[in-house]
Formats: C-alpha cells, sequence, structure tokens
C-alpha cells in the first residue's frame, strides 16, 4: 500500500512539471506531433523491458483486446485534452478538464468493484474541490452554463469524460497484465496513429525538423510524461485506480503553484484556499490509507 501511495505521488510531481510545459510544446508544435514525440519516446525507452511479457500476452485474448481499447481510447483522448489546451483559454478549460477525476473515481467504484470508506471519498470530493479553485481565475469562469461558447469547451468537456475512461483503463491493465507493458503497448499504438493521420494530412516531413521549435519542450514533455504514467500505472497496480487518481490528480495544484514562483503569476485569495485544499486532502488520503 505504501509503495503505490509514493508511486501516486511521483505521478503527481512528473505531470505537475510536465504540464507546465505541455501548452508550450502544444503551441510549438502541434497536437498530433506533440502527442507523436511522447509516444516515440515511451516506446523506444521501455522496449528493452518488454519482449517477454508481450509475447505472453499476445497468447491472452481478452489481455490484447483490452491493450488495444486503451490505446485508441487514449488516442482519442489525448487528441480532445491537447486541442482544447490549443485553442481555449487555459483558465477555463482546466476546470473542466480536471473532472475525470469524479469520471475515474465512478467508474471504478461501478465497474471494477473497488471500495473506498466514506473519510476516503470526502477526501477525494475535497481535493477535486481544491483543484477546481486553483485553477479558478475568476469565480465567473465557475458557471459552466454561460461558457459553452468559449473556444475549446466542447474538446475539454469531452476530453474531461475520455481521460476519465482512460485512468480507469489503465488502471485495470497495470492490474490484470502489468503496468510496464502497458505503458509501452499504448505507446506504440500512439505512435503508429499518430504517424497514420500525420501522413494523411501531409505533414510528415517535418516530424524530426519541427523539434527544432522548442528542443526543451520536446525533452520537458517527452520524459515527464512518460515517466507520470509509469508511475500511475504502477501506483494502480498496487492500490485502488480511484486512490491512486485522486492523488495524482493533485499535479494541477503543483501546476499553478509552478506559474506561481517560475513565472510570477499572480494568484487570487481562493487559488491559494484551492492549492491548500488539494494538497493538504492528498497528504491527509496518502495517510488515513497508508
Amino acid at each position: 500500500m505504501t509503495a503505490g501511495i509514493i508511486f501516486a505521488f511521483l505521478a503527481l510531481i512528473s505531470w505537475g512539471f510536465g504540464d507546465f510545459f505541455l501548452q508550450r510544446a502544444i503551441r510549438s508544435f502541434g497536437s498530433l506531433r506533440t502527442l507523436l514525440y511522447v509516444s516515440v519516446t515511451g516506446s523506444v525507452v521501455l522496449l528493452p523491458f518488454i519482449p517477454d511479457a508481450f509475447f505472453r500476452t499476445t497468447g491472452n485474448p481478452f489481455h490484447l483486446a483490452l491493450l488495444l481499447l486503451t490505446g485508441i481510447v487514449i488516442f482519442f483522448a489525448a487528441l480532445f485534452d491537447f486541442e482544447a489546451l490549443k485553442r481555449g483559454k487555459l483558465a477555463i478549460i482546466e476546470p473542466i478538464l480536471s473532472s475525470e477525476l469524479i469520471i475515474t473515481v465512478m467508474l471504478s467504484l461501478l465497474f471494477w468493484g473497488e471500495w473506498l470508506s466514506g473519510l476516503q471519498l470526502l477526501l477525494a470530493g475535497t481535493t477535486f474541490l481544491g483543484i477546481v479553485l486553483a485553477i479558478t481565475v475568476h469565480h465567473t469562469h465557475l458557471h459552466y452554463h454561460k461558457r459553452m461558447f468559449e473556444r475549446g469547451v466542447i474538446f475539454a468537456g469531452v476530453g474531461a469524460i475520455v481521460m476519465g475512461l482512460v485512468n480507469f483503463l489503465v488502471g485495470v491493465a497495470s492490474q490484470e497484465i502489468s503496468p510496464l507493458l502497458t505503458i509501452w503497448f499504448t505507446n506504440v499504438l500512439l505512435t503508429a496513429f499518430c504517424l497514420l493521420f500525420l501522413a494523411v494530412r501531409g505533414e510528415f516531413r517535418d516530424i524530426v525538423s519541427s523539434i527544432a521549435r522548442n528542443p526543451r519542450a520536446f525533452i520537458a514533455v517527452s520524459l515527464l510524461d512518460n515517466a507520470a504514467w509509469l508511475f500511475f500505472a504502477f501506483s494502480t497496480s498496487l492500490i485502488p485506480i480511484a486512490l491512486a487518481t485522486t492523488i495524482s490528480e493533485a499535479y494541477i495544484a503543483l501546476t499553478v503553484l509552478l506559474g506561481l514562483f517560475i513565472n510570477k503569476e499572480r494568484l487570487k485569495y481562493h487559488q491559494y484556499v484551492g492549492i491548500a485544499v488539494a494538497i493538504g486532502s492528498v497528504i491527509f488520503l496518502a495517510a488515513v490509507t497508508g
């Protein structure tokens, strides 16, 4: 249990720093190229650890189908998330994307037979509340019925639902098969999908040369995003998916803090409260769980 919590916190840290560079990478390379760079990195780096487990898995139709489904869902989830971040205002998009936490917890409890105590559910709720407060610049951004026509909002809404499903499927595959194989296999599928889409759109030629636009963002996103997914997968193989997701999802509050200290961004009072609530909730959740 303790190891699973540690992995969840490592995922939190990796995603927190990775997200700091994500929007820059998307705006430098585009959604598909950013996704391709991340997936190629994961496919190559993890390959030496995979062969034996892969051949064992191909003989199990359920495991193979689960990995294929996970990879396909991740591809579409990433496209929706990336397009939302590319088109919309971060202050409006992020609160919507964060609702993936609720989706994942519901799926884990309803369809995977996980059980959380009343206190754990309460802390999951306060974590979500803290995240929303931390990333909401102005209270009017919470009036979702008034923001439906903002650029990127529809993409963010669909992305949140699909990302919730992604977290759930990665957790299930990690528990049923292997964390390493799950992340590697989905990266391979993502690489194939991205190359196909780029070729169809006639954007295949400058894949390598476009890295020069922002090499720092390329390195940071490729390494940190893969590390985060690996830590998350290992976490879900040791503790309930709902708990691993709740803890790691607080990376959003860390991203806000990085913006405060590195970019010298100004935060409103309620954002400070949100950061404190989110981080305090996951620490307390880890304490009562461990």
